[in-house]
Order: structure tokens, then sequence, then C-alpha cells
């Protein structure tokens, strides 16, 4: 019975093609724009290392100024990175499987004279673990291990961009590039990775595309390079000198910890209050005991990573799809009511009211998914060029959740449209019509 209902419903698109255009079009045209906002904010929205988020676990201590909060009229705001004395002390723990401190800065990278004059780039600082905890995929080579940490050798890990422009795509782990004044040997070429946003470095400009090159942290601290990102300062230091940063209160060290089981959540815990209690014995952490251990996922609500603009304009692309469909309620109502006299003959011959409205429903579901399928073909060309746009648009493309998610909104749409049609023209009594033919 259904798909008898579908063939009509066919055959009745076919009676009015300008009117069918229309409806189909309004229809397409709100499902465009509904589901390229809700894909946009989907994409911010879900999580970014699945099975991974909720172990990764984002350190912050209270060590400000005892005098003020670190936000103005926020007692619970919290400084969003550690101090380099903070960071030593406790990432001697072994409790974490993983840990990694972060920062970044500016250099210069002096490609081959014949490929192109030297320019700056973003460096990233980080451990050996760092690959791993955000599962950083590699085109040649891996990261760097442990050992390297420790003997903060000269090695980098460069992304695939970098590698095109500076090797022509070839394999380049064991080959050198010169950044600064010195050359360092490449482990490591990471493959496309663009996602919507950099999961590990949530506290500041989150949209901004991955860096281009990784060197370990350990090494920028033995060649004391400064860091070009935040860096927040309550108490002035003497000197200008690096071991004076060192041993301030500056925070400048992102840090993150992989802690996989509640036990090891609740040991590190511990590990950060013992800290804060033994460092208030030396004048330090003047402030009342706060800390906070927050996971990935909470932390990224916290930061408010998806931008507001986009969860409003998925809000309103719905309303607006909505409102299409309304819209379209006096035209359907319209194209109905001019079949009452086929409708009579169809009630006189036994025609149930139910099976009226059920062939008119059908109809309108059909409308609805043809419409739909537009919509979802205009919203995936949109989302492609907004990929082209962002520097971090890799990651924005139409999934399977969202294509169902179209195909829900334009059966709801079809049905917003035409359940009153549907009913109306069902509940005129078939004897006028047929009294009068």
């Amino acid at each position: 019975m259904l798909f008898y209902n579908i063939r009509i419903a066919l055959k009745s698109l076919r009676r009015n093609p300008y009117l069918t255009a229309l409806v189909i079009g309004a229809i397409a045209l709100g499902i465009c724009i509904s589901t390229t906002f809700l894909a946009l904010e989907y994409v911010f929205e879900k999580d970014p290392l699945p099975g991974q988020s909720r172990n990764l676990h984002f350190v912050r201590l209270d060590g400000w100024d005892p005098a003020r909060h670190y936000n103005a009229g926020d007692p619970s705001s919290l400084p969003a990175m550690l101090s380099y004395r903070d960071y030593r002390e406790i990432s001697r723990s072994n409790i974490p499987s993983r840990q990694t401190p972060t920062f970044i800065a500016m250099m210069f990278v002096h490609p081959d004279p014949r490929i192109g004059r030297p320019y700056q780039e973003n460096v990233r600082f980080a451990s050996s673990d760092f690959f791993h905890m955000f599962r950083v995929p590699f085109q040649y080579g891996s990261g760097w291990d442990r050992a390297i940490d420790a003997k903060r050798e000269q090695v980098v890990v460069i992304d695939r961009a970098t590698n095109d422009k500076l090797f022509g795509g070839a394999n380049s782990v064991g080959r050198e590039i010169r950044v600064d004044d010195k050359n360092f040997r490449i482990v490591g070429v990471i493959d496309t990775w663009r996602p919507a946003f950099r999961p590990y470095d949530l506290t500041s400009n989150q949209l901004a595309a991955p860096e281009a090159i990784y060197m370990p942290f350990e090494y920028a601290i033995a060649n004391e390079i400064r860091t070009s990102g935040n860096r927040d300062n309550w108490k002035p230091f003497d000197g200008n000198t690096y071991e004076a940063l060192l041993q301030s209160e500056t925070t400048w060290i992102p840090y993150w910890v992989e802690l996989p089981s509640v036990e090891k959540q609740q040991a590190y815990r511990d590990l950060l209050r013992n800290h804060i209690l033994e460092q208030k014995k030396v004048g330090r952490f003047q402030r009342p005991l706060h800390f906070e251990l927050t996971n990935m996922l909470d932390l990224k609500k916290e930061m408010n990573v998806t931008p507001t603009q986009v969860s409003a304009m998925s809000i309103v692309s719905v309303l607006f799809l909505i409102v299409c469909s309304l819209n379209l309620v006096g035209l359907l109502l319209g194209k109905f009511l001019g079949r009452i006299p086929e409708i009579s003959v169809r009630r006189a011959l036994g025609a149930s009211r139910f099976q009226v409205f059920w062939q008119h429903i059908v109809e309108c579901e059909v409308i609805g998914v043809i419409g739909g399928l537009i919509g979802m073909a205009l919203a995936t060309g949109v989302l492609e060029l907004i990929a082209k746009l962002l520097p971090n648009g890799d990651a924005i493309s139409m999934s399977g959740e969202m294509l169902l998610a179209s195909v829900f909104l334009s059966l709801i749409a079809g049905l917003l449209a035409g359940i009153y049609p549907a009913w109306r023209v069902c509940t005129v009594p078939p004897a006028m019509q047929l009294k009068l033919q």
C-alpha cells in the first residue's frame, strides 16, 4: 500500500510542475541552510578524540596573587597555565600514563635557497608523549621517544605541507631542516591533520590550524627559547634572564596528563593537593587551596570552544526550516482542495478517511524527501566552500550522522507542511460533491 501511495504521489506532482517546483524548492532551501549550520555545530560539538578525551586531563593550580582573583569578580578562576617551577615538580610523578607540557614559539625556517627564502613559522614544543596522547597521524616516521627528551636532542617533526614545500613530498625522515641557526634531524612527518579546533590548546586560539613544526620541550629549556604565546605574571622578578623566568611565578606552560582510571585520577589529585601544601610552607600559594584537574570534554565546554555564532545560527536555521514548511500549508491546502471531486469518488467507492489522509501525507513526505535530497546536495557544496575558506577547514564536511539528520528534518518538514491540508481534505463530506457532479 505504501508503494501504491508513493506512485500516486509522483503522478500528482507531475500534474502541476510549477507548483511542485516551488514547494520542493522552499523545502530544499530550508534543508540546505539548517543542515549547513547544524553540520558546523556538530563538527565543534563532537568528541575530538573518541575513547581518549576523558583520559586526558588539563592541570591548573591557583598560585595567583593572594590580594586579587585571577579574573576580577570570579573567585573560582584559575590561571590556565603552570609556572616552570610547578611543572618541574609535578612532572616527576609516575602516576600519569603519559604527560606533556607545551608552548608555542615563532622561529625562522631556512629552506634550500633554490626552494625559497627563509620564512617564519609556528613551532610547538612538547614532550614525546604529545603525539600518542592526541593521536597525531603520521605520513612518514613517528614522534621522538622519551630518550630524546632526556638527551635534549635536536630533532623535529614537521607537517605534510612543510614536507611538500621543502622536500617535494618525499619521505624526509632522517634528513635535516635548518630552524633559526641550528640543524634538526627529521624523525616524522605528520599526515594531513586539520581538526576543527586544536584539542591540545583549548585555552587560547582553539580555531587556529595545528602548528607546522614540533620540537622537544626540554630542548627549548636547554636553549632558552621563550614562548610567543600567552604568559601571565603577578609577581615581578629580578632581571630579564631566562633563569629568572624559570624561577618566577610566571605561568606560561599548558600541561596535560593522561589518567586512564579513576584510581589514577584520585591519586593525581592527591599529588596536586600535597604539592600545594608543600609550597605553602615556603611562602608560595598563599590563596586558599584550589586546583583543577579537568578532562578534555569538560574543558571544551568550559572554554566554549563552539563559536557562539554557530550555535545561534543553528537554532535560527531550524526555525527558518519550520517557517518554510508552515508557509507551504496554504499552497498544499489549495492543491488538495482542488482534488475534492476525485477524492469524493474514492470515498464513495469505499475509501476511508484514514486512507485519504494517509495518501496525502505520503505525497507531502515525498515532496519533503525530494526537497531534502536537493538541500543536502546544496549544503554539501556550501560546506566545501566554507572548508576552503578556513585554515582548519579539512574537518568540516557532511558526515553520515548529518545525512541522517537531514533526512529526518526533511520528513518533519513535509509533515509540518502537509498534516493540516491532508486532514482538511479528508474531512470534506463527499455527498455534496457527488450531488453536484
